[in-house]
């Protein structure tokens, strides 16, 4: 394949935000940042997708999550918040909810 055509299939693969407190607080007893970042990247890798585990830091994740959004060309959003699916989920091709997602990642461990 030439370059430019991975380039091109590269930048369209479909890119995954997960709101990583929202995920992991989904269940009790509650997953582990280690552990949910662990099942997430296992996950990406089988099913051919990017994952942006998005936590805390400078900025809060809903507002990391809502402006990477907004540039993304192809993307998921997993959330239960409604805030964020509120300001997210418009371009989204999917939003998933995060217990249900939490469910997904661990019926296959």
């Amino acid at each position: 394949m030439p370059s430019s055509n991975r380039e091109e299939s590269k930048s369209r693969r479909l890119l995954v935000f997960v709101d990583a407190e929202n995920v992991r607080r989904s269940a009790w007893p509650n997953v582990s940042r280690d552990g949910l970042v662990r099942l997430v990247e296992d996950w990406a890798a089988r099913e051919g997708v990017d994952a942006r585990v998005v936590f805390e830091s400078a900025e809060t994740a809903d507002d990391t999550i809502a402006r990477e959004a907004a540039s993304a060309e192809r993307y998921w959003l997993v959330t239960s918040d409604r805030g964020l699916r509120e300001r997210a989920a418009e371009g989204a091709e999917r939003v998933i909810g995060g217990g249900s997602f939490l469910r997904r990642l661990r019926s296959v461990e």
